[in-house]
């Protein structure tokens, strides 16, 4: 089955500050993360297929186009960085695992890199936050957000992102 990725490069490249000359082979498979499993995770199986089916077909329309432009893309964008950043500064090839450097650039540490990762999460929880509520108002407008069964990913409908502080 093909897999329809519901954001381009561009959304990314204008959205967050992930810089233009960045090759679209380095993030793609983490847009198909984030997508999979952030995404699916909120509107749950059905809705994520039926979505999915249409932008393949070409056929997503209103109510779904704007639920996709509005609540989904925003979220994946965000997301998709979440995914993205720990993985930024390295290349894996065959020779091993290579970290970035440039003879004009410092290489920043883990931390900052963490609030880096944090503050997409914020944004990414900003949007999930907002989806959520509008779901709650509008679940007959979207049949199939209720509609999963057995193994399906059923819709989770909180955006607690809290972490532990020890």
């Amino acid at each position: 089955m093909a897999t329809a990725l519901w954001i381009k490069r561009e959304d990314l490249v204008r959205q967050t500050a992930l810089g233009g000359n960045v090759d679209t082979d380095k993030f793609i498979q983490f847009i198909k993360i984030a997508q999979e499993i952030h995404i699916q995770n909120y509107t749950g199986t059905r809705l994520y297929n039926k979505i999915s089916d249409d932008i393949i077909a070409g056929t997503l329309a209103n109510p779904y186009l704007a639920l996709v432009n509005d609540y989904l893309q925003p979220m994946l964008i965000h997301f998709a960085m979440v995914e993205y950043l720990p993985f930024a500064a390295y290349t894996i090839a065959n020779g091993g695992v290579y970290k970035h450097t440039s003879e004009n650039s410092t290489s920043v540490e883990k931390n900052e890199v963490d609030f880096l990762v944090e503050k997409e999460r914020n944004i990414a929880q900003y949007y999930t936050d907002r989806f959520i509520n509008y779901m709650s108002y509008n679940q007959a407008t979207f049949p199939e957000y209720n509609l999963n069964s057995n193994a399906d990913v059923y819709p989770d409908t909180t955006a607690d992102f809290a972490s532990w502080v020890l």
